[in-house]
């Protein structure tokens, strides 16, 4: 499964808001590895400036000096709708309002692009890039022609569009945030010490790393304007029943970071104590997959009383690039970003931790991986439901018949994948182990089916 995406944004005059929203940004890189933007607006005009690749690869000491303004906006993509690959669909998008330009940033998937096609087509409204993100760019521009006040056309824009959307727009003079009505995708607000500005961001290791305090999460519907009159807040639209994903939990959000309440690292050691009182199993040692089953399997280690050892490694330094492996290569699969200690695994018994299984592919690897390196058993154990579902807003998952939960029995998995068991968290323990969450409203679609937006007849 693959990150989704981040969105940063901070309103600091007299700082140095591109160099803030560059180190924002590296601390969401993991949402998002395929390009990277800022946006600064300098209280005359927009500039932006994005690339393919990671933030470090497309920021320097040079192109950071030369973004001067009192706000910025900035993101990190993995694409989920509209293609991927291209330099027209980094982020941010420029989009205008007659002479007056903005730039919009957006992490999530809109389920109803064709409607608002339609709309801008009918309009003549022309698109730059032809993905959600920038029909929805196009549409707030459009619609503030008529309001002419920007809060007004993101607000009747939000009437318009369905889907997930944690979005941050910057303009000449002002910053602003909205999030969808069932608050799917995270999106936090932080204040600067000494009143020095406000930060916002999908996560709050963006805000940590610029030395934010959080002030609380952009609530479902709201839309939240700053400049140099403060935090205003007002509802777009109407919240719905609460469907945040809890899947960033499990998965997509930084083990430092807190949402809604929960530390994420916390969660994750609840989710493996709580697989071992579901699904226990006699090993020697305890095992997580970096990295988010590492704190899942201290977890199951503390409850079951299982030895934790450090038996993967992890090459932090491979991630996406454009040099892609030769076919030799490729074959070698996992092992360009995990490998075994045989030393630690050899002739143990082992529970091996991991956050989820797509295809099983990855599974499959590493547990003929393991057993390659003279493990005498291998116990898989996932801290999240089995994936039925793919997900439509903003997590790239395959159709239902490349998932392979949905086609298989469980045992059917566990001998197709090589382990000598396999388990998975219910969906009540997973519940449970984010009760510390401020709110009871999830989306679990990818578990049971249930979507909170419908998707144009794709589920």
């Amino acid at each position: 499964m693959h990150e989704e995406c981040g969105v940063f944004g901070v309103w600091a005059p007299g700082s140095d808001v591109a160099r803030m929203t560059c180190f924002g940004l590296q601390a969401l890189q993991h949402r998002g590895q395929e390009s990277a933007g800022i946006a600064v607006g300098d209280g005359r005009g927009v500039c932006v400036e994005k690339d393919l690749g990671l933030v470090t690869q497309v920021f320097d000491e040079a192109s950071l000096s030369a973004l001067k303004g009192k706000l910025a906006i900035g993101h990190v993509r993995y694409s989920t709708s509209g293609g991927s690959g291209a330099w027209e669909l980094s982020q941010p998008h420029l989009a205008s309002m007659g002479d007056v330009p903005f730039a919009l940033a957006h992490n999530g998937t809109l389920t109803n692009t064709a409607q608002m096609r339609a709309h801008l087509d009918a309009w003549g409204v022309p698109l730059m890039a032809g993905t959600d993100s920038d029909l929805a760019a196009q549409l707030i521009a459009h619609i503030t022609l008529e309001t002419h006040h920007l809060r007004d056309g993101i607000a009747r824009a939000m009437q318009h569009m369905r889907g997930a959307y944690a979005m941050v727009v910057c303009t000449a003079d002002a910053l602003y945030a909205f999030r969808d009505p069932y608050g799917i995708r995270p999106l936090c607000l932080g204040e600067l010490p000494e009143g020095r500005g406000w930060v916002l961001s999908s996560e709050t290791c963006g805000l940590d790393i610029v030395g934010a305090v959080p002030v609380r999460e952009v609530a479902p519907g709201e839309i939240v304007r700053i400049n140099e009159d403060g935090v205003l807040s007002s509802f777009g639209i109407e919240p719905k029943k609460r469907a945040s994903c809890i899947f960033e939990y499990v998965y997509f959000a930084r083990p430092d970071s807190v949402i809604d309440g929960q530390n994420v690292y916390a969660s994750r050691q609840a989710c493996g104590a709580m697989l071992a009182q579901e699904a226990p199993a006699q090993a020697d040692l305890v095992l997580g997959v970096p990295d988010s089953g590492v704190p899942a399997a201290l977890g199951f280690a503390r409850e079951s009383g299982i030895p934790y050892a450090d038996g993967i490694v992890k090459n932090r330094y491979v991630g996406r690039t454009f040099i892609q492996p030769t076919q030799e290569m490729r074959q070698l699969g996992i092992r360009l970003k995990l490998n075994p200690l045989p030393d630690v695994i050899a002739g143990k018994r082992l529970v091996v931790i991991d956050d989820s299984i797509v295809r099983g592919n990855t599974s499959k690897k590493l547990v003929s991986m393991l057993r390659d390196a003279g493990a005498a058993e291998v116990h898989l154990r996932i801290t999240s439901p089995e994936i039925l579902w793919p997900c439509f807003y903003g997590i790239d998952t395959d159709t239902r018949d490349q998932l392979i939960a949905a086609n298989l029995s469980l045992d059917e998995m566990r001998e197709w994948i090589g382990a000598d068991s396999l388990a998975f968290l219910s969906l009540e323990g997973l519940r449970a182990s984010v009760s510390a969450v401020r709110h009871d409203g999830f989306c679990d679609a990818c578990f049971t089916g249930a979507y909170p937006v419908q998707c144009g007849g794709q589920n």
